[in-house]
This record gives structure tokens, sequence and C-alpha cells, in this order.
């Protein structure tokens, strides 16, 4: 077994995030019906904003702890 320090735990976890919000994005996308309403579409939306919000924050994530990472150490 590998130990995962804080910064492998946070992208799991926020990997673990993107997935779940991705799932559920996934099971409206397949509820959607021909007579949509408004409120439906709205509530679409807000699902897509969010899961975008959740995959945005992890590359961020990501991209930063690469980019310490790399630095180098005095």
């Amino acid at each position: 077994m590998e130990k995962v320090d804080f910064s492998g735990l946070k992208l799991k976890v926020i990997g673990a995030i993107v997935a779940i919000s991705a799932i559920d994005l996934l099971k409206s996308f397949m509820d959607i019906s021909g007579n949509m309403t408004e409120l439906d579409e709205d509530k679409l939306m807000w699902k897509v904003i969010i899961h975008m919000t959740f995959v945005l924050s992890g590359l961020l994530f990501a991209l930063m702890d690469k980019i310490v990472g790399d630095t180098k150490k005095h």
C-alpha cells in the first residue's frame, strides 16, 4: 500500500465529488421529457453550472499541486 499525503487525499475527495455530480447530472439528462417546464430547464442549467464549478475547481487544485511540487525547495 502506498501512503497518501494531504494533497493526494484532497484530490481524491474532489475527484469523488466530481464523479458523484456527474452521475447525478447524467441521471437528470436521462429523465428529460419532451414537455420540460421552465422550472425543469432552470434546475438542469444549475446542475450543469454546479458540476462545471466542481470540475474547474478540481483542475485548479491539481494545477496548484503540480506547481507547488515542481518548485525548488530552499
